[in-house]
């Protein structure tokens, strides 16, 4: 079967976008992996099928598989991606200028700012209300009280691991994200990077990711976030859960910066730099979460799908 393929990225955090809106395809586990292997499909860290949403007030519903094909609630740099799809084909009316969108989460409200020429900017989501009650995200960690506001939640609890013990502050936008701080890196074990020098940049985030993504202390997996803290803003590199380390999360951006405030690391309003660049978050009063960034088409083309690989595949530069 020949279908059609749009690839988007936001921030480096790259998804092969599919047109189901007549819900033809059922993709396989193993299909999954062959479109998103770099080497031999076309590569990205997920696909997103663009469905019909069961909801009225939605304008289309968003099925995000992670790379290893399993299903995930929720991506903060897909429903940028999503919703610059539906604006690049068609589906939205040109004036207009915030919509809603179905996700398995459930229904989040998008805004798309135009320039002066009606061409796309970039997107605001609203991400909802962060999620901290420990059997809701879920981790089998303790929550604490905050004596100041008032909030339980699980803050800076201890894992064990091959190259000690690291600290995770634990919030679910959706899908579960554990946060750790890193406020002194030349704490760390020296097993901790891959070269002399302590940096964020050289900590060996595919292992030390790999090992708390499928810790017992997160019975659905997680997705892991480590964070220094600088005058700039929160400094991330984050390990996916199903996917690995890639360039930038969204909905991890957005707990690391409910995470820091909670820990009073930052104010509500931040730049959260990843490797694939900046997302600006913010923590209304309202208590919702809003996420604020571009998404980029790269390229479209055709893929043949057999029942067991892709024996070819036709790109289009845009």
């Amino acid at each position: 079967m020949n279908i059609s393929f749009y690839k988007y990225h936001g921030l480096g955090n790259d998804f092969v976008m599919i047109d189901d809106m007549k819900e033809i395809l059922d993709l396989t586990a193993d299909q999954v992996k062959h479109l998103c292997d770099r080497h031999f499909g076309i590569g990205a860290d997920g696909v997103i099928l663009v469905r019909p949403s069961k909801r009225p007030e939605c304008i289309a519903y968003m099925h995000y598989i992670n790379s290893d094909g399993t299903l995930a609630e929720m991506c903060g740099n897909g429903i940028r991606c999503f919703a610059r799809f539906l604006f690049d084909r068609g589906y939205l009316p040109k004036d207009l200028s915030s919509f809603t969108a179905d996700t398995l989460r459930g229904p989040l409200t998008l805004q798309i700012n135009r320039n002066d020429s009606g061409d796309f900017l970039n997107v605001i989501v609203d991400m909802d209300q962060p999620i901290l009650e420990a059997s809701r995200i879920p981790t089998t960690l303790s929550e604490v009280i905050d004596q100041e506001t008032g909030l339980s939640f699980v803050r800076e609890q201890m894992i064990s691991s091959p190259w000690g013990e690291f600290a995770f502050t634990c919030v679910s936008m959706g899908n579960p994200h554990a946060v750790c701080f890193l406020d002194d890196l030349n704490a760390l074990s020296q097993d901790c990077f891959t070269e002399g020098t302590k940096q964020l940049s050289s900590l060996k985030v595919d292992e030390i990711g790999a090992f708390f993504e499928s810790h017992p202390a997160f019975p659905a997996k997680c997705n892991i976030e480590f964070i220094v803290v600088q005058d700039d803003g929160l400094h991330m590199r984050v390990f996916e859960r199903g996917c690995g380390e890639t360039l930038a999360c969204g909905t991890g951006a957005c707990a690391s910066l409910v995470a820091a405030a909670l820990t009073k690391r930052s104010n509500r309003h931040n730049k959260v730099h990843l490797r694939g660049g900046i997302l600006d978050i913010t923590w209304n009063s309202n208590n919702h979460v809003y996420m604020a960034g571009p998404a980029i088409c790269s390229f479209a083309g055709t893929v043949e799908l057999k029942a067991e690989d892709i024996c070819q595949s036709t790109f289009l530069m845009k």
